[in-house]
């Protein structure tokens, strides 16, 4: 999942390279940590969290497919 989460947001911002994703796992969900530039935290957010949202829709059917509960933190 982690790096379904990093391919989204890599074609999303000006500074791919400067993307960040960490993975916190518990018994039965995962914590999945968003970190990008400051000017791009607007891209990964979207309007009205439009985008944010949208990210967090396919990773819920991404995790659905293997069981487990995945949850998108995006962290300033």
């Amino acid at each position: 999942m982690r790096e379904l989460v990093e391919v989204m947001a890599k074609a999303l911002v000006d500074g791919p390279d400067e993307v960040l994703v960490t993975e916190k796992q518990g018994e039965h969900v995962s914590v999945i940590e968003l970190r990008v530039a400051k000017r791009d935290v607007g891209k990964v957010i979207g309007k009205k969290g439009r985008t944010a949202e949208a990210m967090r829709t396919i990773l819920t059917g991404a995790s659905a497919k293997i069981r487990r509960r995945c949850v998108l933190e995006i962290v300033d």
